[in-house]
């Protein structure tokens, strides 16, 4: 990847909005994970469809979050905070902030593709109102819902997930913004998301393990970001 140079952020006053809505997405990122935890530790998370089903029906606020509704706005501010990052990265290679914004951009479009929170909800309430024949009908949607969940589309969402931020971590410890620990950080989420949270119960002690690393990540960038907007 090639180092061409371009104005500084700290001397650009065109890049200052941009790095300081990357962020505030990054604490935003932060205070959603740390959100959902504590929703999930109140309330487990539902997993066959008759389940899934009763929680929509009965709660539906929380039929939307036990499916990870919040993940798709923190996804959303994963994505500004990779903007503001990749801004303030742009100095010290162009090439690896095209291809890491890239990937982010399809990452996030994967899971939002992938989620089925919303027509999850929608089978559940016409399966309330069914006949007992059209309700069969419904199950096997919700079936197919689930099983799509956390398929091809969901894989390819972690794998990108992981390869951003091991291009962000080459960008960073090339960068003299952002302090040494930034880019070890970021190396520790990027290592873990190479374990989807679908692979059995590793997955899932590699995924939540992720969340220290990338917390850490998001605040130490983003307080460096919101430092270098205001010059």
């Amino acid at each position: 990847m090639s180092t061409n140079e371009s104005p500084s952020p700290l001397t650009d006053p065109a890049l200052s909005g941009l790095l300081r809505v990357g962020a505030w997405a990054a604490f935003g990122s932060v205070a959603l994970i740390v959100v959902q935890v504590v929703v999930f530790a109140l309330w487990p998370p539902v997993h066959s469809v008759a389940e899934v089903f009763a929680l929509m029906t009965g709660n539906p606020v929380l039929g939307l979050v036990s499916l990870d509704l919040l993940y798709v706005a923190n996804n959303l501010l994963v994505w500004l905070f990779y903007l503001g990052l990749g801004a303030a990265l742009w100095p010290v290679s162009r090439s690896a902030v095209i291809v890491a914004v890239g990937l982010g951009t399809l990452q996030m479009a994967a899971y939002l593709a992938s989620n089925p929170a919303v027509e999850m909800l929608a089978v559940a309430r016409a399966h309330a109102d069914a006949d007992p024949s059209m309700r069969a009908v419904l199950e096997s949607a919700g079936e197919a819902l689930l099983a799509a969940w956390k398929g091809t589309a969901f894989l390819t969402y972690y794998f990108m997930g992981a390869f951003v931020l091991l291009i962000l971590v080459w960008a960073l410890r090339r960068s003299a913004l952002f302090a040494p620990s930034t880019a070890w950080w970021a190396l520790a989420a990027g290592l873990l998301m190479l374990v989807p949270s679908t692979f059995g119960t590793v997955g899932m002690l590699f995924a939540l393990a992720s969340l220290i690393p990338w917390s850490v990540l998001c605040l130490l960038a983003g307080r460096r970001l919101l430092r270098l907007s205001v010059g």
